[in-house]
């Protein structure tokens, strides 16, 4: 094996990169941590209302007393799942009829006004019609999901398919290849980025409908919990869901930022 000798300057480099990543990450936990004293005192002293408010402590004493019993673990699974198929299904079917639209001009004309009165239209407003249409249950809520991510995921792919630079495609037709050689060899890779992008901001929109859903109907999930605490006034439960949320919430999205770094080095 050949040893592979850097410059002073480009191993200083590397090192620089690295010191501002773990700067970085610790001003962020000291934010975090100076926010909950912060909020610990405030609540302690009376100055802000526990009632209204809970504290920190309050909370990881539900949450551990939640853990401990395993609780938590069926409300956690089935939001999750409900994410995960919304997320999935909306994204997936999103990306096809976005590559449907481009693939054909005449219906992409067509059916544009629809999709931007459909995307205007205020999703979680009309989940209460979503559930009778769909069932109140699991799967009710995974069409919530998906109904808010996917007309975003069309649009958003679609534009993104129809910006690839015009110039490309004429030098591949020059060569003879078809439009689906187009798509697979051009369209399609030219925009791993902008899809992951995509998938990204429908992590967010996936919960969102997830959530609203199990506000309605479900008697399960993070949402379930959330809503519960606030009809019987326990704000520690409350606060407790958010949190639960946002773990989850970051986990996917921490999840495709590595499946992002692993294609960016191909």
């Amino acid at each position: 094996m050949i040893k592979q000798d850097y410059s002073k300057e480009y191993i200083e480099y590397i090192n620089s990169i690295k010191l501002r990543k773990i700067k970085i990450n610790i001003y962020r936990i000291s934010i975090l941590i100076a926010f909950l004293v912060l909020w610990e005192v405030l609540a302690n002293l009376k100055i802000i209302d526990q009632f209204l408010f809970s504290k920190p402590s309050a909370i990881l004493t539900l949450m551990i007393r939640f853990f401990k019993t395993g609780e938590i673990f069926k409300h956690i699974g089935i939001s999750f799942y409900e994410t995960v198929m919304g997320f999935t299904l909306g994204t997936l079917g999103g990306i096809i009829i976005a590559i449907i639209l481009w693939w054909n001009d005449l219906l992409a004309e067509i059916l544009d006004p629809f999709l931007v009165v459909l995307n205007a239209l205020p999703k979680t407003a009309l989940a209460p019609i979503i559930i009778v249409w769909a069932g109140a249950g699991v799967n009710g809520i995974i069409v919530i999901a998906v109904t808010i991510s996917i007309i975003v995921t069309i649009l958003s792919a679609y534009n993104y398919f129809k910006t690839v630079d015009e110039e490309k495609i004429k030098m591949l037709k020059s060569f003879g290849a078809n439009k689906y050689q187009i798509l697979v060899k051009l369209i399609l890779p030219s925009n791993i980025g902008n899809i992951i992008n995509i998938i990204k901001i429908n992590i967010g929109l996936s919960w969102v409908g997830v959530i609203v859903g199990e506000f309605l109907v479900s008697r399960y999930g993070i949402g379930y919990l959330i809503v519960y605490g606030g009809q019987v006034f326990k704000l520690d439960l409350v606060m407790m869901g958010v949190i639960i949320l946002a773990v989850c919430a970051l986990f996917m999205y921490q999840f495709v930022n590595i499946i992002e770094k692993k294609i960016q080095k191909y």
